[in-house]
């Protein structure tokens, strides 16, 4: 009997073949400490560096959004179960993540309300995740954490210009995933 012969025939007798599983693909240890360097190396340069300062006829108040007044390897750090625990979750701020190991700013992001936030899907959780198992794997120090900068535009386009802005400025890998 042929195939088309048991086209209408949901349970023909065919044998059942496993599909083959791709292998799944792990970064190397040496990849994973380069790609590690590399950021750490450019973010360092970015600390360093000091922006131009423009000059003004007329004293202005400084801009408290500044990107270059923003350092986040200076701000408090936090657990990453931060919102577990009692807090104002109705302010607007933007968050970094934040691996002090080396360390390294891996992620950038903004919100409103940051315990609601991080207790639902987020994609930066799942690039957590895959980071401490690949260093778990390789036996690989991290200490990662979150910190707030609270001092933020409560207008959400404001505020998401604002971390666009870092993400261009510090190239948090996580933001680009």
């Amino acid at each position: 009997m042929t195939l088309e012969d048991n086209k209408l025939n949901l349970f023909f007798d065919l044998p059942l073949t496993p599909a083959r599983r791709a292998e799944a693909l792990v970064m190397s240890a040496n990849a994973l400490l380069k790609w590690k360097s590399q950021i750490l190396d450019y973010q360092q340069r970015v600390r360093e560096s000091q922006p131009a300062k423009q000059v003004t006829l007329f004293d202005i108040a400084p801009n408290h959004c500044n990107l270059d007044a923003i350092d986040p390897f200076t701000l408090p750090l936090q657990s990453m179960a931060f919102y577990r625990m009692p807090t104002d979750a109705g302010s607007a701020a933007i968050y970094f993540v934040i691996d002090n190991a080396m360390p390294l700013l891996l992620y950038v992001g903004e919100t409103r309300r940051s315990g609601k936030r991080w207790k639902g899907e987020h994609g930066c959780k799942q690039y957590l995740d895959s980071y401490h198992s690949l260093h778990h794997h390789y036996g690989l120090q991290r200490e990662v954490s979150i910190a707030f900068w609270w001092d933020t535009p409560t207008d959400r386009r404001s505020r998401q210009e604002l971390e666009l802005n870092l993400i261009l400025k510090w190239r948090s890998p996580f933001n680009y995933l």
